[in-house]
């Protein structure tokens, strides 16, 4: 497998399987970084989804001190990581599903920013409906990528990341073993099988 494809591009189509695998990427990877900011001496560590929205938030930069650098270190390299690779997986899983790469907006951009901000709305009726509205979205948005089976055809985005192909199964390779021979006078071309295959 190409890893840099699988979790850089936003090109191409990924089954859920693997989208399974690229969040168990991420846990991971998380993981080895809070160890390592850990060893440096925070006491306390962790990544959240709320990290890429709270570069939004002004109110983020007027709590930051001399204390926290190693931990903000890690987060300024962890969290465009993180948010990149998923970004990256979600996009192509959502090409599997033969759906544009906007739907992520819906799906998680939008109730992200909600849940940001929703705790500086007054208004209990409209903060309840905005937190309603997330939730489904985020609801739907993870149910469409983690459970739904990719169309089954080659879409828009690529061919069936699960199809298997006849002649894969038995292991011939058709065009690695068969050529058109030159045309010259006479009847037209031929196909035959290649000298040494």
């Amino acid at each position: 497998m190409d890893w840099t494809w699988y979790l850089f591009s936003f090109k191409g189509r990924i089954n859920r399987a693997k989208f399974w695998l690229a969040g168990l990427v991420i846990v991971c990877w998380m993981i080895v970084l809070a160890a390592i900011v850990v060893a440096f001496g925070a006491r306390r560590f962790g990544f959240s989804v709320e990290d890429v929205f709270k570069i939004v938030d002004p109110n983020t930069y007027r709590t930051l001190s001399r204390a926290d650098l190693p931990l903000i270190l890690a987060k300024v390299i962890g969290t465009p990581l993180f948010a990149w690779v998923f970004a990256a997986t979600a996009i192509k899983r959502l090409h599997d599903r033969d759906k544009s790469a906007w739907w992520v907006l819906p799906f998680f951009v939008l109730p992200g920013l909600i849940n940001q901000f929703l705790d500086r709305i007054d208004n209990d009726y409209v903060s309840f409906t905005l937190g309603l509205i997330s939730l489904v979205l985020a609801s739907w948005g993870w149910i469409e990528l983690l459970f739904f089976r990719g169309s089954r055809k080659t879409n828009r985005f690529g061919a069936n990341p699960l199809h298997v192909s006849p002649a894969a199964e038995l292991g011939w390779d058709q065009k690695r073993e068969l050529e058109m021979a030159a045309q010259k006078a006479g009847p037209p071309p031929q196909w035959r099988v290649k000298p040494g295959a």
